[in-house]
């Protein structure tokens, strides 16, 4: 106790308590306050019972003693905050040279624990100003991330804190799960931990216990609200539990199976929630779940996936022994135009992979176009399988290598009147496919000086379709997009205005369409099909045809260009089997090729007229 204090203490100035705190705050001392932040003790008045502080924002300030003692904290000269206060320059110049020694220094004034909001206040604005800082800490941060002296909290308003002993990679993660508050943040630190599930095994994963539990209790929480991240959550519990015999759980308070079956009505929905690399997964449980409908289920999310989920379940339907219902499915959907672009992608990149090497050819490229060209219409924006098709210079080649002269010339003018490819692209595509195919060079002159096309057949139906698609570009499409132009013009400065370009690209796009369109209504002839002549297999003909090995029968109607429809057995006259096919006659044998590739030998058994007209 000095002097001072003492005779305050003894002519009743000051109390025992009050003294005790104060003896650390003698003139010359920095403190720091709440409120007013740092200061430096001034003087002591202690006949009056105050003590004077210069604050920043306070010089002189007087302070009663017993507030004093209670409110300010004393500071080491060496403390950041009197550091920043003496020479803000100099820690400004450590905190960018020495950022690690920097912030470890911070922490252990704090007692190795502060809030990140403390840091801040501590140096903006005089060591850096807001943007400086929020620069400089991310910086930091990502170096620290792999310190384990070091542990960051999922809430931002928790303490940072520094450990003198640094934790093992397997206690930081359990911390971190254990201090995550959000779903999504459980879930990541639930995948970090499947990836070093190695640092548990010395312990035979009893650490792993109240993870394992806790992933079950989020998952039975969430799993009507977020179904999604209540398999993902699932995933991981079971992977810990299949990896540590002594971690099962008996019985596991909701299963993977249990959300699947409750939600079979949204498994498109819900799988599509999650992400590609756990699809697979989630894929391998269908088979237990759904017993003799998995296919069915499966086969029902195909069109929603990312082509690598289509591997996957390509290799699904192969363990399974069932690959070809996979190719089956595929083959129809290309067939019929439902194809996504996933599939045509994967179909594409590989060459035809896992036996559907029938499928890679000239009709599959026809596709690719139809698809892109919806895609473009839909939202107007690039694909993967757009840009594989032109970085791929031997694509088009493997696709075309066996394509006769009619299939390359409705090729090369959906590609002339393509909305997809801009002009450069579009004579890069035309130039591969003369090149494999050098007598289509005349086409492209032709269709550049205006020469008609060759005619074509198509159904009443159809036709009336495509006028009504026509009528409707024109109509409505064309006239909004025109208002819209107007609408993303009157945002401002043109150069920077990306409303405007993506109107006038739709707009552009929308006009193409419509050349196309109109192209083809003009070569197109509308019939109904009558009296068409039944010596021979014609367009508007029902053909019966016998395997000649199995004996079964499958009878084709075989109509117009616009009128294919392989899943009702209606076939275009222009596609490869209706081209086949067209011109045999009744006792003749005919080779086509089934849904995997094979050729098969057919007998035409009988012909007759198509009446069926319902199913147009």
């Amino acid at each position: 106790m000095t002097p001072e204090l003492q005779r305050a203490i003894e002519a009743k100035n000051l109390s025992q308590v009050t003294a005790e705190p104060l003896k650390l705050l003698a003139p010359g001392v920095y403190c720091f306050h709440e409120s007013w932040g740092t200061g430096k003790i001034v003087e002591w008045q202690l006949t009056t019972g105050h003590i004077v502080v210069d604050f920043e924002g306070k010089r002189e300030h007087p302070m009663q003693v017993q507030y004093a003692a209670r409110a300010l904290q004393p500071l080491r000269s060496g403390d950041l905050r009197v550091r920043v206060l003496q020479d803000a320059a100099a820690v400004r110049l450590e905190a960018e040279s020495l950022p690690v020694k920097f912030i470890r220094c911070f922490l252990q004034d704090h007692n190795g624990k502060v809030a990140l909001s403390s840091l801040s206040s501590t140096l903006v604005p005089k060591v850096f100003d807001t943007a400086g800082f929020k620069k400089w800490w991310g910086t930091l941060r990502k170096k620290l991330k792999s310190n384990r002296h070091f542990h960051f909290p999922s809430k931002r308003t928790d303490p940072i804190e520094f450990r003198q002993v640094p934790l093992s990679s397997h206690e930081s993660l359990l911390a971190k799960f254990q201090a995550a508050r959000h779903l999504k943040d459980h879930i990541v630190i639930a995948d970090q931990i499947l990836k070093s599930l190695d640092d548990f095994s010395q312990e035979e994963g009893e650490p792993l216990r109240g993870v394992a539990l806790h992933l079950g209790e989020m998952a039975s929480k969430c799993r009507k609200l977020r179904s999604a991240q209540a398999l993902e959550l699932l995933l991981a519990r079971d992977a810990i539990c299949s990896r540590y015999r002594s971690l099962r759980l008996e019985p596991p308070s909701v299963t993977i199976a249990d959300i699947l079956q409750a939600e079979e009505d949204r498994l498109p929905v819900v799988f599509a929630a999650l992400p590609s690399a756990k699809q697979h997964r989630i894929l391998d449980v269908f088979p237990e779940v759904f017993g003799k409908s998995w296919k069915r289920k499966v086969l029902g999310l195909i069109q929603g996936v990312s082509w690598r989920t289509v591997v996957g379940i390509a290799r699904l339907f192969e363990r399974r022994d069932a690959l070809h219902e996979f190719q089956k499915a595929v083959f129809i959907s290309i067939m019929d135009r439902s194809v996504s672009q996933e599939i045509l992608y994967w179909v594409c990149r590989k060459r035809g992979g896992y036996f559907l090497q029938h499928l890679f050819n000239a009709d599959l490229l026809v596709s690719v176009l139809i698809i892109l060209e919806h895609k473009r219409l839909d939202d107007g924006r690039r694909s993967r399988l757009h840009d594989l098709l032109l970085e791929d210079k031997s694509l088009f080649q493997d696709l075309l290598s066996d394509a006769n002269r009619q299939t390359v010339r409705d090729i090369m003018r959906r590609l002339l009147l393509s909305s997809v490819f801009d002009d450069v692209n579009r004579r890069s595509l035309l130039a591969r496919i003369i090149k494999i195919h050098p007598e289509m060079q005349n086409m492209v002159v032709c269709e550049k000086a205006g020469t008609s096309q060759e005619a074509f057949t198509v159904s009443w139906t159809s036709l009336e379709r495509r006028k009504a698609e026509y009528d409707d570009l024109v109509g409505r499409q064309i006239i909004q997009s025109v208002k819209d132009i107007a609408v993303a013009r009157s945002y401002g400065d043109l150069r920077e205005n990306l409303e405007f370009k993506s109107a006038r690209e739709q707009h552009a796009a929308l006009i193409r369409r419509k050349t196309e369109l109109e192209l083809m209504l003009a070569n197109a002839r509308g019939t109904n099909f009558e009296s068409p002549d039944i010596s021979k297999v014609s367009v508007g003909t029902v053909v019966s045809l016998t395997e000649v090995l199995s004996g079964n029968t499958e009878t084709y109607s075989i109509l117009g260009a616009w009128d294919g429809m392989p899943s009702r057995n209606i076939i275009s006259y222009q596609a490869a089997m209706g081209r086949v096919l067209l011109g045999k006659r009744v006792g003749e044998l005919v080779e086509l090729q089934d849904s995997n590739g094979k050729p098969q030998k057919w007998h035409i058994g009988a012909i007759r007229p198509f009446e069926n007209f319902e199913l147009l």
